[in-house]
């Protein structure tokens, strides 16, 4: 599950690192915890939800061109490279006209797009990539490589876990849209002023890492799905 710390990738083997390193090493049997959860309630909900996906893989056909499907390469444990599944909330060739965060008020956003995404369930296909582990329930959210490659040495420390679904940082920032509405230099102010905030969130977690910690995470972004505010 967690690597012995010789074993890291080189870029990740760094003073800045090691602290986190040695926090989840004395807690492997919660990692296992984690991974047991993710792997058994992965494959319970694609069953439950397998009707549900299949409506809003008609509802999106019906309402633009372009795949079902939404593939953008993200990074994820030990600087693992992953197409991420997401159901796709935008025009088809969004990538080349935009950025890769989204705005406030995004004209690339599809009207059923619109939808999908204030419920969140546009992430429903990342069932697949928890199970398959490169990704979690809770986790820091996959950043799209063009911004890993600007992290700062202690930002690789959240490599050492899957990406995740959910996380605290994700409940604080659910609007981060909005943060970037208007910005002349939209990569620049994500890189600059959110990200750094949201790592402050992603950190933290790592520090505090409990598997019941995770739990209630996963309870708070529901109420957080439902309109309750976290300051």
């Amino acid at each position: 599950m967690l690597r012995q710390w010789e074993d890291l990738p080189d870029f990740m083997r760094v003073p800045e690192v090691k602290p986190y390193w040695e926090v989840l090493n004395k807690k492997r049997g919660q990692l296992v915890a984690k991974r047991i959860f993710d792997l058994v309630v992965s494959v319970v909900l694609l069953i439950i939800l397998a009707i549900p996906m299949l409506v809003i893989s008609i509802w999106i056909k019906l309402d633009s061109k372009g795949p079902v499907l939404y593939r953008q390469e993200r990074v994820t444990t030990y600087g693992k490279h992953f197409r991420i599944h997401k159901f796709r909330t935008m025009v088809s060739n969004a990538d080349k006209i935009g950025t890769a965060v989204t705005v406030g008020n995004d004209s690339r956003i599809t009207r059923v797009g619109s939808k999908l995404r204030h419920l969140r369930l546009d992430e429903l296909p990342q069932l697949f990539d928890v199970i398959s582990g490169d990704m979690s329930f809770v986790g820091t959210r996959p950043e799209a490589v063009k911004y890993v490659e600007r992290y700062k040495p202690e930002y690789n420390a959240t490599l050492l876990m899957p990406a995740g679904i959910t996380s605290e940082a994700s409940i604080r920032y659910k609007d981060e849209d909005k943060l970037l509405n208007g910005a002349e230099d939209v990569d620049e102010v994500y890189v600059k002023e959110v990200l750094p905030a949201k790592m402050k969130w992603n950190l933290e977690s790592i520090r505090r890492f409990r598997f019941l910690r995770e739990i209630l995470t996963m309870f708070r972004t529901v109420a957080a799905v439902l309109g309750k505010e976290y300051k």
